[in-house]
């Protein structure tokens, strides 16, 4: 029985996984390193560190910490000022998110830096649901690894000792991604997947490992979780 639903954040929560690509791309221009869509889609997983580095190792241009500290400071900047006006986080979402929270535990397991996750849960008010967050940090291997799913089992069992509560097993817990990547981590990890397409393709889920795809989580309830899962 499912009793912790553990979710991506950029792509699953906020559907923002072009609007990043957008970012990356304007800074990355000026510092004359391209960045086509497919490159950027092959690169889904990793934290902001690994990607600049890619994308500079693919150009051939040396960086230094200092540069791509620089770099990923930018472009977090623009990436706020793009969902400013219009954020990419449907009600609906919101709503399963919330009623979620009364039944499961809640994490959050990303490679997104966690100022940045912040920054999102307060402007859609959902920044009192997730009692775990696994963020970007040095030496946490990126997705597909399972690492970061690894850890947020860690994370969820270390609050349910301190609530007196038995420990969870890894197949109690649902996780919820947008990129094969993560769906190949949290498998790894043991843990049962929702694919959701708002990144790339049912196939590409699903030949990941998914165990079901859906479009949007504004297309779940909880009581659709205990019926695939339970």
């Amino acid at each position: 029985m499912i009793q912790a639903i553990l979710f991506d954040f950029n792509g699953v929560i906020i559907d923002d996984e072009r609007i990043h690509l957008k970012a990356y791309r304007e800074v990355f221009a000026a510092e004359d390193v391209s960045l086509t869509d497919e490159e950027y889609l092959r690169c889904l997983g990793m934290d902001d560190a690994a990607f600049v580095r890619a994308g500079f190792a693919r150009a051939g241009r040396p960086l230094t910490d200092d540069a791509m500290r620089a770099v990923i400071d930018r472009e977090h900047e623009l990436h706020r000022a793009l969902i400013a006006a219009d954020l990419p986080i449907p009600q609906g979402v919101v709503t399963f998110i919330k009623a979620a929270a009364r039944q499961f535990q809640l994490g959050i397991v990303s490679m997104a830096e966690r100022s940045e996750i912040d920054h999102v849960l307060q402007l859609a008010s959902l920044d009192k649901v997730f009692s775990v967050f696994v963020s970007a940090e040095p030496g946490l291997g990126h997705k597909p690894a399972p690492d970061c799913y690894l850890r947020g089992l860690e994370l969820l069992n270390a609050r349910r000792r301190a609530d007196r509560q038995l420990p969870l097993q890894a197949r109690e817990c649902l996780a919820i991604e947008d990129a094969p990547p993560g769906i190949k981590a949290a498998r790894a990890a043991g843990m049962r997947t929702i694919g959701v397409t708002n990144t790339v393709s049912e196939d590409d889920l699903r030949d990941a490992g998914a165990d079901v795809v859906t479009a949007s989580l504004a297309n779940l309830s909880v009581d659709a979780v205990h019926h695939l899962f339970d």
